[in-house]
């Protein structure tokens, strides 16, 4: 079995929502860039969070991203799953087929089964708010206040200038003709 960052991603990133989300939604652009990832891939990794219900999103100023339950109810393999990351060290993904179509199982199958079933309980026995009371634990320092980043630009504003010209052919014409 081998995780990708998928699931290396989506756990991490599930971390970081659960120390933060005490102060309201976190974006996944302060996500993106306390963790380095990039802003796409949690946009997709978070849709499909989303659909498994492992968080809820909140729309516009002061939006972002809130665990969907209690971290205490969320487990790494609650989130792994969610991403589509096969928790799988058969070569044959369970379908005892390793060797070919018709070749049947491999003599190691059994092993590999096995193999899936500890990982999948152990996984399923660590709990989101594990990982976050062992990140606090190590001192992991969480903002009060996120920073807001705002452009300020050296350039004055502009007001546009209102016409009230006629804007077309058909305008200037009827214009004319009330006057």
């Amino acid at each position: 079995m081998r995780l990708t960052t998928k699931g290396r991603f989506a756990v991490t990133a599930m971390i970081d929502l659960a120390l933060r989300q005490n102060s309201g939604p976190v974006t996944l652009a302060a996500i993106s860039q306390r963790q380095q990832i990039s802003l796409s891939y949690l946009e997709q990794l978070f849709g499909k969070l989303r659909r498994h219900e492992l968080v809820e999103s909140t729309r516009g100023p002061g939006g972002g991203y809130t665990l969907g339950r209690k971290a205490s109810d969320i487990t790494v393999a609650d989130i792994i799953v969610s991403v589509d990351e096969p928790i799988d060290a058969t070569h044959c993904g369970g379908k005892e087929n390793c060797q070919g179509d018709d070749a049947g199982r491999c003599m190691t199958h059994d092993l590999w089964t096995a193999l899936n079933a500890r990982m999948v309980e152990f996984l399923d026995s660590v709990t989101l708010q594990k990982l976050v009371d062992e990140q606090l634990a190590k001192g992991v320092q969480i903002e009060d206040k996120p920073a807001i980043k705002r452009a300020i630009s050296s350039a004055p504003v502009v007001k546009p200038i209102r016409v009230n010209a006629p804007n077309s052919v058909f305008a200037l014409g009827n214009a004319f003709a009330k006057s």
